[in-house]
């Protein structure tokens, strides 16, 4: 199966610069990682206003899926993201906010967010994707289980593509790179491919 499915496309989100398919489509300078989410929908133009009340981390996972699914509209495409630290960044922001007991404040706001998948709902919504979704939490960046999934998920039938992401983020560390394995294309669905353009 490793023959017929394909890395369509691509994009990656570091270090204050995104690239689309291994071309630079948008840089900043801006340090704080939420500064610079909103700076970057903003300058590609992606009209969705529940955008500014996510956590950072489905921010970054958006905005990545986003880059890569807007030429590549398929509600039979199956969403399998990863990370190493899940939710911990939204989850810190909302155990400061109940630690100081004479300064209680639960916002709902933030405990929405503290599971990973809430991003991947952001996503289904955003593209009336219909089929599975999963988001699994790993040591490091594992591009054999990215390779093993999609395949099943593509030779069972249970999706036509597979978006594939790591989104790792906490405070202003954070990294996404996202790609779309399907059964066309000219990058083969390798663990070598993955390396390299994840590396690049």
């Amino acid at each position: 199966m490793e023959d017929t499915l394909y890395i369509k496309s691509y994009a990656s989100i570091e270090n204050g610069k995104i690239s689309v398919d291994g071309k630079t489509v948008f840089e900043s300078s801006v340090a704080n990682v939420s500064d610079f989410l909103k700076e970057s929908v903003r300058h590609f133009g992606i009209q969705y206003p529940k955008f500014f009340k996510m956590d950072n981390l489905s921010k970054l996972a958006f905005l990545g899926s986003e880059l890569v699914l807007k030429d590549n509209p398929n509600p039979e495409t199956a969403l399998l993201f990863a990370n190493s630290s899940s939710s911990l960044d939204t989850d810190v922001t909302y155990q400061e906010s109940i630690a100081d007991k004479g300064n209680y404040f639960p916002s709902p706001a933030v405990f929405v967010y503290t599971l990973p998948n809430i991003c991947l709902g952001e996503i289904s919504i955003r593209h009336q994707l219909k089929t599975e979704n999963s988001f699994f939490i790993f040591g490091a960046f594992n591009p054999d289980f990215f390779i093993g999934y999609a395949e099943n998920l593509i030779e069972t039938g249970k999706a036509a593509n597979v978006l594939c992401g790591w989104t790792e983020l906490f405070k202003d560390d954070y990294k996404a790179f996202v790609y779309l394995v399907s059964s066309e294309g000219k990058k083969a669905h390798t663990k070598q491919n993955i390396e390299s353009l994840y590396t690049n």
